[in-house]
């Protein structure tokens, strides 16, 4: 087997280790997954490799699969030994990187997967937009959490890092730029740069929602 495979959907969290492999220049093939909450069978051909049926979903050239955003990104600059999106070791922002990379991972991550489709965790229809709209105000108080430890130009100060890609793709899920725009501004602008970064134009076009 040669190169990675990465099982995604255009504008879904695989865009995150998506711009990750482009930075890198790591090839690989994109293995589309269909609308894991609208179109019957969707998951089918991914829960083969991933039996959660996740994206993203990354196949190593060894065959090893790979999911958890957080695991591939710190595994992706081991495999190429470059700190340019993860700091390394004994660097002074190395901290930072690591509780933050996992707090919207463990934090903010989940309340998207709770209210994509509350049916799955709400047996109750009545009960159902309530969750939902208490989930996203509990994302929302998150959000403003990070906020308040967000550095400029970039989220660590003067470094890029992951946690930009984190940010300029999850900015664009609910509750939306315009949210953030006016309630999270240091997020906001943060997430307008990474957009704006030369290296990743081609993946944030493949990913337009």
């Amino acid at each position: 087997m040669s190169g990675y495979t990465l099982w995604g959907r255009p504008g879904w969290g695989s865009a995150i280790v998506e711009a990750q492999l482009d930075w890198y220049g790591l090839a690989f093939t994109y293995e589309k997954v269909e609308d894991l909450f609208k179109t019957p069978g969707a998951g089918d051909r991914l829960r083969k490799v991933n039996p959660l049926a996740q994206v993203p979903t990354l196949v190593l050239p060894d065959g090893t699969v790979m999911s958890e955003s957080a695991a591939i990104t710190l595994l992706l600059a081991d495999i190429t030994g470059k700190d340019s999106l993860v700091p390394k070791a004994g660097s002074p922002e190395r901290a930072k990187f690591l509780r933050w990379l996992v707090f919207l991972v463990a934090n903010i991550y989940p309340t998207f997967t709770y209210a994509d489709d509350p049916s799955r965790f709400v047996s109750v229809d009545a009960a159902r937009d309530p969750f939902r709209a208490a989930t996203e105000a509990y994302a929302q108080r998150l959000w403003r959490q990070v906020e308040s430890e967000a550095g400029a130009p970039w989220f660590l100060g003067e470094r890029f890092s992951a946690l930009d890609l984190y940010t300029a793709v999850m900015t664009r899920w609910r509750p939306k730029r315009g949210w953030f725009e006016t309630e999270t501004p240091k997020l906001f602008a943060i997430a307008r740069r990474a957009d704006a970064v030369p290296e990743l134009k081609d993946v944030w076009k493949r990913n337009q929602p």
